[in-house]
């Protein structure tokens, strides 16, 4: 069974709207290169995933957002080649952006579990809260590689559900503190 990762930067009161920029909606857009020291060794983690990510899967909104700048960012040329899948019920064929490898549309979560019945490796969902809320939901995540900033954002995309429902145990794998706050944190599912 393939492992289904959700890899992403989060606010410490949750949020995950918006860290690259204000284009993206949040009126604190671009919180994750603002008012923070570079610290290199705290972006180690993305280096890290590109040699265990052998799919990408986005919902709707990431796939039109990310697909036209990674397919011409060198750095996300490592993903170019890799299988993309998109999960929406309204993104047509003719809507998926060539020139960035292979792409399918899966239209429900049954079909992103059936995806993970399959051969390979991990499959990494970037950005996509609402359809990650929903693979959790339905018990399909796996793990969460997490980057926590030192900001409230107070509003926004929150990773997490709030729906009433049975509580999940996770597992902490490894952890990392840097000098400018962001706190590294991959949790297991168990």
């Amino acid at each position: 069974m393939r492992e289904l990762v959700y890899t992403g930067f989060m606010s410490l009161d949750g949020v995950v709207d918006s860290p690259g920029g204000t284009e993206e909606g949040h009126r604190s857009g671009g919180w994750v290169v603002k008012d923070l020291e570079f610290v290199p060794e705290a972006w180690s983690l993305k280096a890290e995933e590109l040699a265990d990510t052998t799919a990408l899967l986005f919902g709707r909104r990431s796939y039109e957002a990310f697909a036209p700048f990674w397919r011409e960012s060198e750095d996300h040329a490592a993903y170019k080649e890799l299988p993309k899948y998109v999960v929406s019920t309204t993104l047509a064929d003719d809507a998926l952006v060539d020139g960035w490898g292979p792409t399918t549309i899966l239209r429900s979560s049954d079909e992103v579990a059936e995806l993970k019945k399959g051969e390979g490796g991990g499959i990494f969902i970037h950005g996509s809260a609402e359809l990650a809320r929903r693979l959790s939901d339905a018990g399909l995540i796996d793990r969460y590689n997490l980057l926590v900033f030192p900001v409230l954002l107070g509003g926004g995309k929150s990773l997490f559900s709030t729906a009433d429902k049975d509580k999940q145990m996770l597992r902490l794998r490894e952890s990392e503190v840097y000098p400018n706050g962001i706190v590294k944190m991959i949790y297991e599912v168990r």
